[in-house]
């Protein structure tokens, strides 16, 4: 059987759709392009009504380009909206979030390749059973991927305004210590050297755990087991208010983590914050951002801002611009508000209309441009260790700048460089 997967959105889904392809490769199953694989597993996302509507025309799409397929559909939107999914053409199942971890073994009880009605599979939540391992070599390179994306946690007990998450993810849930360990020294057995730690809401790892754990000490754990090869671990997006001292020491000091940093502030004025329902202060993420760059010069500090939030005003946006503008941040993603219906922000006043929600958010992307050409300007001359990527004409350090090197590389190498431009790096060594 030939495959293919499609995924949108987060880290999770990402490491949700490794884990899809590394079950079917243990299978026997072929990597293809979706013009030419029998089996479709779109992977969906539902933070915007703008991921919905992506994931409806993909799926359109791939019923025309491959009529034959049958297209099994997973994910956030899949979860919020499983009727109106099932409804898209070619859908032989609709697969919720909770049964991601056995989406392979739902297939098994229809023949997928003969069509059939669209089902849709709910259970209750499955997550964390079994050792966290699928059991199976893939190795560096698979579906493109350099660095292995590895989930530790799932569900998220915040109360955001605007956000539908923990309706489509469920309660926290974190893979307990040592089966994280067990499946980081697998994965780095089979070549990788670069894992990616991700969750749904990672700064609440191990608090449903018995005995509760922490965050902080999966991470020192893994900074001092002895694994296989020589591993860098990359923190994904962590909530400001989970990424504590001990955390920024602990990356600042250790070598085994990647000096990056996704903290998403939303937004700089703590009205909006607290209308939001955001558990921080402007002023507490200014300082949290601050002490980076200054414990870890070269840290990489990405964020995520939503623009034209209800009841947002001239002020507010003016506040939020202002303060972007002389921030420490190197990256930002722009979200422009988009009701979710089930979350609380759907409902209340002050809607700002679409066009000045645009305008705000090309003015983000600007700042973000700036703040980017600025982060790289410094970065002329410094030099880093990096991972080679593609065909090894690509690299990407430990603060998250791809960057290209002299050909005759492979794909997968530690090399030492010297950045002389913004995307171009001379070999020192490897």
């Amino acid at each position: 059987m030939k495959y293919s997967v499609v995924t949108f959105g987060c880290r999770v889904n990402q490491a949700d759709s490794f884990g899809f392809e590394e079950e079917l490769l243990a299978t026997g199953a072929i990597a293809a392009s979706v013009e030419e694989a029998d089996l479709i597993v779109v992977n969906t996302c539902s933070v915007t009504a703008t991921a919905d509507q992506g994931a409806r025309q993909t799926i359109r799409r791939i019923a025309r380009q491959n009529p034959g397929a049958r297209i099994v559909v997973t994910g956030c939107y899949a979860t919020r909206r499983p009727s109106e999914v099932g409804e898209l053409p070619n859908v032989a199942r609709v697969v919720s979030n909770d049964d991601k971890p056995r989406l392979l073994q739902l297939l098994t009880h229809v023949d997928v390749a003969q069509g059939g009605s669209p089902v849709v599979m709910t259970s209750a939540d499955r997550f964390g059973d079994g050792d966290g391992s699928c059991g199976a070599a893939i190795e560096p390179g698979v579906a493109g991927r350099t660095a292995f994306t590895l989930r530790v946690q799932t569900g998220c007990a915040e109360t955001c305004a605007y956000c539908i998450i923990p309706t489509t993810r469920g309660r926290p849930r974190s893979l307990p210590v040592d089966d994280v360990v067990r499946e980081v020294r697998r994965v780095a057995r089979t070549g990788f050297k670069e894992i990616a730690l991700t969750g749904v809401h990672l700064g609440s790892y191990g608090r449903d755990l018995i005995p509760a754990t922490t965050l902080i000490d999966l991470l020192r754990r893994l900074a001092a087991d002895r694994l296989p090869g020589d591993v860098l671990f990359r923190i994904s997006s962590l909530e400001p208010m989970d990424c504590t001292p001990a955390i920024v020491a602990l990356v600042a000091e250790s070598g085994h983590f990647a000096p990056h940093f996704h903290l998403p502030l939303q937004h700089a004025s703590d009205r909006v914050l607290a209308a939001m329902r955001r558990p921080y202060t402007f002023g507490y993420y200014e300082a949290l951002v601050r002490s980076i760059r200054q414990s870890i010069p070269d840290a990489s500090i990405g964020s995520d801002i939503i623009v034209g939030f209800p009841g947002e005003t001239d002020e507010d946006f003016q506040q939020l611009a202002t303060y972007l503008e002389r921030s420490p941040l190197t990256h930002i993603h722009v979200f422009p508000y988009s009701d979710r219906p089930g979350t609380t922000a759907t409902a209340m006043g002050g809607k700002v209309h679409g066009a000045i929600v645009r305008e705000r958010g090309r003015r983000i992307r600007e700042i973000s441009a700036r703040l980017t050409a600025g982060f790289l300007d410094a970065q002329v001359g410094s030099v880093h260790r990096a991972l080679t990527l593609e065909d090894g004409s690509l690299a990407v350090t430990g603060n998250y700048l791809k960057v290209r090197i002299p050909p005759g590389r492979v794909r997968n190498e530690w090399v030492s460089i010297r950045l002389v431009s913004h995307h171009h790096g001379e070999l020192l060594s490897g």
